[in-house]
């Protein structure tokens, strides 16, 4: 029932009139404006700091969170899904991820297929075996007493909610999964937005990895969701990169003793390496079409064509894993323009 949830908006760093306008719709809005903390544990923080510090909020407060971003567009029975799975004792939750504008390229498809499997076939398995899932970035519920116990979300890498996962594995906490809880979620259309997000989040799982590394890898033969969360952030990607970088470098060694043997074995191996991947990315993709499509809001001509894209965007990430290796990354935001309401999202067939 609406009267018991409220809205809270932050309008963080709003340059617009968005305040204003969630104000007039009913919303709770808190302005927050700080070009130095930025990103999203900082306008989280800010929230929670304010609601749970201030006596005047103590009427407001509920028994649990559910975190949204401004684009995302939830079904109609979200919130009491939601509850479903919450008032079975899950104290943080994570829900299906489906995309607004899957069908629109290759890169909002490499998007969109990728949160389907994480959501179908990682968390849904997660549940099913009765280990943790993952929150991951956004549609997910967290119990008011968690964020109190971590200092009103005091997450502030540029991944802050694989940091949250990893500290409540951690702590031995189970992560629930509420796959009737379905929203839409607006992906990055153009390769020079996607690269900009997808660089953040490498370089904070290499800053997840960095700050709680060593925790999992001692914690990781007594609680599976520890190995589990390893495994996750693992930079495991710098292997693959390695052999991708050295087999080309014995090419060229070979080339100039003139071991043309060599040559043609490095070159057959990387060969090789750069197919089985392809293989394995185009296997997930056709998994993905296969349970998903009817979730896939697209043509069936686009479902099949970007079965055969996703395996060339999941390696885009091997040069994004390399420069967040060495480059200073700072949160930016990412640019947004599909406004979209679920009809108009679920029309989008053949």
């Amino acid at each position: 029932p609406s009267g018991l949830y409220n809205i809270f908006v932050i309008a963080d760093n709003c340059t617009d009139n968005t305040a204003q306008i969630c104000r007039r719709l009913g919303c709770i809005v808190f302005e927050r404006n700080d070009e130095k903390l930025i990103g999203k544990g900082y306008a989280l923080h800010y929230l929670f700091e304010q609601l749970h510090k201030e006596a005047r909020w103590a009427n407001y407060l509920p028994d649990a969170y559910i975190v949204l971003d401004a684009d995302n567009v939830i079904k109609p029975d979200y919130i009491s899904e939601m509850n479903k799975v919450f008032d079975r004792g899950y104290e943080m939750i994570t829900s299906y991820r489906n995309s607004k504008n899957i069908g629109k390229n290759w890169i909002s498809a490499g998007y969109g297929y990728w949160f389907m499997h994480e959501s179908r076939h990682l968390n849904n398995s997660r549940m099913m075996l009765g280990t943790s899932c993952a929150i991951s970035g956004t549609g997910f519920l967290i119990s008011r007493r968690l964020v109190e116990k971590y200092d009103n979300w005091s997450f502030f890498t540029l991944t802050e909610d694989i940091q949250c996962s990893t500290t409540y594995a951690l702590d031995g906490g189970r992560v629930g999964y509420c796959p009737t809880a379905e929203f839409f979620d607006e992906q990055p259309e153009t390769l020079r937005q996607s690269y900009r997000q997808r660089e953040r989040w490498a370089k904070g799982f290499y800053q997840v990895f960095g700050k709680y590394g060593r925790s999992l890898i001692c914690k990781c033969f007594k609680r599976f969701a520890c190995y589990d969360v390893l495994t996750t952030i693992f930079p495991a990607l710098m292997v693959t990169l390695t052999l991708f970088v050295s087999l080309p470098i014995v090419m060229a060694i070979g080339g100039i003793m003139g071991d043309m043997a060599l040559v043609a074995y490095a070159g057959a191996t990387l060969l090789k390496s750069l197919l089985k991947y392809y293989l394995i990315m185009l296997i997930m993709s056709i998994l993905v079409v296969i349970t998903e499509r009817k979730k896939i809001h697209c043509s069936t001509k686009r479902k099949v064509l970007h079965i055969f894209t996703f395996p060339f965007f999941m390696f885009t990430y091997i040069p994004i894993s390399v420069t967040a290796l060495f480059k200073k990354v700072k949160w930016k935001p990412i640019y947004h323009s599909g406004n979209m309401s679920l009809s108009d999202i679920v029309s989008c067939e053949d």
